[in-house]
């Protein structure tokens, strides 16, 4: 129970002359029951899923399980006082339990890397055939209502004498699922 951010991965997808991004479905979930505006894809780095320093390096995407979340506030991205432009700060919230790898992040796709803006962060974003770039109006509008999601769920993490600090968020969660090495077939897409 609780709010739970399910990633179900799909897939990989390939466009000539970029990266190769693992394509993926989420669904926030609060106390088990779907909450429908909350929903869409999502882009994080290829496989396999590896939590290791190395990992860390050659920009692999986390290992599925279930990992707690918190606020962050870096120079980059922050879950209060962010820009709604493609400059820095942008919104975004933090991963717990991905050790040793740090700063994993559900935060937007944005230039210049519209492909893939991670190096093992997640992207929510709409659905994307393989040879298309997130929106990043888009990609920001999806991570904002995940953070006033989890704002409504827990506002004490968000109060404001947690403001600049990473503060865990009580009993919230990101549950990823799937290892898929091959490409994601197109009815996967829609």
């Amino acid at each position: 129970m609780g709010w739970e951010l399910r990633i179900k991965r799909l897939g990989l997808q390939q466009h000539h002359g970029e990266r190769t991004r693992t394509y993926g479905a989420y669904q926030v979930f609060v106390d088990d029951v779907p909450v429908a505006a909350l929903s869409g894809h999502i882009c994080e780095c290829t496989g396999p899923g590896e939590n290791t320093a190395h990992g860390s390096d050659v920009h692999l995407r986390i290992h599925e399980g279930r990992y707690a979340l918190s606020t962050q506030f870096g120079p980059h991205f922050r879950s209060v006082g962010f820009n709604t432009i493609p400059k820095h700060p942008m919104p975004g919230f933090r991963v717990l339990g991905t050790e040793p790898r740090t700063d994993i992040l559900v935060h937007p796709g944005h230039p210049p890397a519209l492909y893939l803006s991670s190096i093992g962060c997640f992207n929510p974003t709409g659905p994307l055939q393989a040879d298309q770039n997130m929106d990043f109006t888009d990609s920001r509008d999806r991570v904002i209502a995940l953070i006033d999601s989890l704002k409504a769920h827990d506002p004490a993490a968000f109060a404001d004498d947690k403001i600049e600090h990473n503060t865990a968020i009580q009993n919230a969660f990101i549950v990823v699922s799937g290892e898929p090495m091959g490409p994601v077939s197109e009815d996967a897409v829609a």
